[in-house]
């Protein structure tokens, strides 16, 4: 057996320094760059937490601008401060409490999702989920004030906030910082004035301020508009409860949350479904002019129409020959990128606008329907929050200083009325005045006279002039004619019944009395010309304080013996009327002058025709006339007979609601005798109000409800 030779290989060397160092080099960048991926991982996840508390934030905010308006109203409304059930829902705290679980502020992922994706024992990795169960730690009042909320109201919170609203309710002042409370007793005062554009000692209610720069146009950014601003202030950090777990130092940000009260003030501005652009024959309008936006709930623009600016609450359908701010938009104005490409080619105030398109804002319209109409269709309201109550704030039927029922009829087949009640301010105090129609106030004496004075008083009727009566039982003195002091006496009137002590009375001429059109149709006319001596005669406030009227059937007496019905709506021909005459000149209603009734209301003469002086501060370019408002289910041009055309200037609205099936056309008119007035007899010239000095007595409410961030500095002084 050969066996090989043996091959000898190179002997070698291993250095354990080398290896040593090499390792060690190789540890430490294995450690550099897990350290840099770690911290890559922790900057990434602060990241991501910070994008998840900004997106809770975001839904938290938009919760609160839904939940506020809703808190506001049920804090003017009865039984609010009833018990700590009713009440405790409505505070701050449980507004915000609220709006986390409306956000579901407390999980990334909803309790529904995370179900819906069948993981078993799911472990949720975000640290920013958390129980949030301290409020007062997420939401504070400003700077070192305590609380939720700070008010705007009293005094001045410095640069970057609004300017205050005065109030000098006590109530009020003291309640406005657990709850939201919107009354009437919160006015513009002295600490307002550097904020709004005219006096407030002229116009401490509604002032003219900007207009916010938001999408919905109900007028444009940074426009005056007659409004007055509610506000309260609070700051935010949801980080902060759960700062240790997290090690989240987000920053504290303030906020200014606003409720603005808005009259209405467009050209044809309602809550309700509308057609606009043609009547309902299918003629097209006509010689209408519009100038200004408009504001409806829902709308339907037909035909050739043009229109300055269209802001609606749920959308609007466009005919493809309408055009809106001089656009003409052939499909969908709320396309993504519409707007975009408009405000960069036209301007930045989009013409066509939604309510929900403006992010942290609401615009909620103070619509209640036939109810605003009718005083006896409510019960007194008690145990209220605000010094306002919803009634009082939101039906005009409530809101009047005069009123006028019909408290009785004839009988149950003849609605003649037999007794009617007037009820005006003297004083400020109101005063109920009886008026039986068939029979006189004292045995003998014709109907309509009224008490005066006892025997030997002093009755001043300034200058009304009216009829005199002097008496009793049946024996009386008469006077025709008469004006300014009278004394009732034997020396004046002699002696119509000796040995008896004696009573004056007085006959106004009556701003109003029971009238038949020529169907037979039983109304009761109204003279608002005649109201300012009538008012003299009574020795009650003038006109600037006794300045609207509702006219109204007290069906709530009905006992068998006062057979009278609650008013049909749609209006019926047998329920009564009422009838507006001698309503030309209004120049004797300094403040302006308002009707509303639940019935149907026929114009027999011209209404508001005589311009007046305008306030000081006035500056609108044009005549000025006394402003006026009408509020009836339907309106109807003419008494003796239908009338040729119908001219009509000023603003238009409905109380129908936007989710009505059949639209409203506003601009349809009725002659006398119910028939349509054609379109080309329908003249008309709307224009929007821009100054408060034209706000009529009564008016429709909107709010605008807006959140905006604060980014100055907190100062607190007054």
């Amino acid at each position: 057996m050969k066996t090989s030779a043996c091959k000898r290989r190179p002997s070698g060397y291993i250095s354990f320094l080398l290896v040593l160092s090499m390792g060690a080099l190789l540890t430490l960048l294995m450690l550099f760059a897990y350290k840099r991926a770690s911290t890559a991982h922790a900057v990434q996840s602060g990241v991501q937490l910070q994008v998840d508390y900004s997106e809770k934030e975001e839904a938290i905010l938009r919760s609160i601008v839904a939940i506020v308006p809703n808190r506001a109203i049920r804090a003017m409304q009865p039984q609010s401060n009833a018990n700590s059930a009713n009440s405790d829902p409505l505070r701050w705290q449980n507004i915000f409490t609220e709006a986390l679980d409306l956000a579901n502020a407390r999980q990334s992922i909803s309790t529904p999702l995370l179900a819906s994706l069948g993981t078993t024992n799911p472990l949720a990795a975000n640290s920013g989920d958390a129980s949030l169960g301290i409020p007062s730690l997420i939401f504070k009042a400003l700077g070192t004030e305590t609380g939720y909320a700070s008010v705007g109201i009293n005094r001045s919170l410095g640069t970057g906030y609004p300017v205050p609203l005065s109030c000098s309710n006590a109530t009020d002042k003291i309640r406005d910082q657990t709850w939201p409370i919107i009354s009437n007793s919160k006015i513009y005062g002295p600490l307002a004035q550097a904020g709004v554009t005219l006096p407030v000692d002229a116009y401490p209610n509604f002032n003219l301020i900007n207009y916010p720069n938001i999408n919905f146009g109900y007028s444009r950014p940074g426009q005056p508009f007659v409004a007055k601003r509610n506000w309260w202030g609070f700051s935010l950090n949801l980080a902060q409860p759960d700062a240790a777990a997290t090690a989240s130092t987000m920053q504290r940000r303030n906020f200014v949350l606003s409720i603005y009260e808005i009259p209405s003030q467009l050209p044809i501005s309602a809550s309700s479904f509308m057609e606009l652009g043609q009547y309902a024959g299918g003629d097209p309008w006509g010689d209408v002019t519009i100038s200004g936006g408009i504001f409806a709930g829902r709308a339907q623009v037909d035909g050739t129409t043009a229109l300055s600016a269209l802001a609606t609450r749920r959308g609007a359908t466009l005919s493809n020959n309408t055009t809106v701010g001089g656009q003409s938009f052939t499909g969908d104005p709320f396309t993504p990128g519409v707007r975009e490409a408009y405000q960069l080619t036209q301007g930045d105030f989009f013409p066509v606008s939604l309510a929900s398109e403006s992010g942290r804002a609401a615009f909620i319209p103070i619509n209640r329907g036939a109810d605003y109409f009718d005083r006896f269709a409510h019960v007194t309201e008690t145990s209220v929050l605000s010094s306002t109550t919803w009634d009082n704030y939101s039906l005009g039927a409530l809101q009047c200083a005069m009123r006028l029922d019909i408290t009785q009829a004839l009988s149950a087949t003849n609605q003649t009325p037999t007794i009617l009640r007037f009820s005006y301010l003297k004083g400020g105090v109101r005063q109920d005045l009886m008026l039986p129609l068939t029979t006189g106030l004292a045995t003998g004496l014709d109907a309509g006279y009224l008490y005066a004075c006892d025997q030997d008083q002093t009755y001043d009727f300034g200058s009304a002039v009216v009829d005199l009566a002097y008496g009793k039982t049946g024996q009386f003195a008469y006077q025709t004619g008469m004006t300014g002091v009278v004394t009732f006496n034997d020396a004046r009137f002699g002696n119509p019944q000796p040995g008896v002590v004696k009573t004056g009375y007085f006959k106004p001429s009556y701003p109003f009395e029971v009238k038949s059109l020529l169907s037979g149709k039983i109304c009761l006319a109204i003279y608002p010309m005649r109201f300012a001596a009538f008012l003299n005669a009574l020795q009650a406030d003038g006109t600037a304080i006794n300045s609207s009227l509702v006219v109204n059937v007290d069906y709530s007496l009905a006992t068998g013996t006062t057979f009278l019905n609650k008013p049909a709506i749609p209006c019926s021909d047998l329920d009564y009327g009422v009838i507006l005459q001698e309503c030309n000149d209004l120049t004797s209603f300094t403040k302006g002058f308002s009707l509303v009734t639940n019935l149907r209301v026929y114009f027999g003469d011209d209404f508001n025709t005589v311009a007046t002086t305008p306030p000081a501060d006035y500056t609108p370019v044009g005549s000025f006339f006394p402003p006026c408002s009408i509020f009836t289910p339907e309106k109807r041009y003419g008494v003796d007979l239908d009338p040729f055309g119908v001219n009509f200037s000023g603003q238009i609205g409905s109380v129908i609601s936007e989710s009505a099936s059949v639209p409203v056309r506003p601009l349809d008119s009725k002659a006398l005798s119910g028939a349509t007035v054609a379109s080309s007899r329908i003249h008309v010239n709307l224009r929007p109000i821009t100054h408060p000095a034209e706000l009529p007595p009564i008016s429709m409410m909107n709010w605008l409800v807006l959140l905006e961030e604060s980014n100055r500095e907190f100062y607190s002084s007054n």
